[in-house]
């Protein structure tokens, strides 16, 4: 693997606010494949897939439960180390909750 370069094939989910030119060709030349709906005034809109994208809301719901976690969310460590430590711990007592 070549620095710099994102293993292939690497979706990136982005929000509907994001569909611009601007944003969709950068990430596209970093090897990203762009998973975003085009907006529906657009003279050519593109194909994406809507599976990966429904599940997009999947990912934002859990870290949102991440976040009800008041560490987590507050950031109240000074050592990035900590901070990642309870961002794991929180992700763990998820993944227990779900069992």
């Amino acid at each position: 693997m070549r620095m710099g370069r994102i293993p292939e094939p690497c979706h990136l989910l982005m929000d509907r606010a994001y569909e611009g030119d601007e944003t969709r060709e950068p990430a596209q030349a970093l090897g990203f494949i762009p998973v975003i709906p085009p907006n529906p005034n657009r003279k050519n809109p593109w194909d994406y897939d809507t599976i990966i994208y429904k599940r997009r809301n999947e990912v934002e719901r859990l870290i949102r439960r991440v976040k009800s976690c008041r560490r987590v969310f507050t950031r109240y460590d000074k050592l990035d180390i900590m901070v990642l430590g309870f961002i794991v711990f929180a992700f763990i007592m998820e993944f227990l909750r779900l069992c």
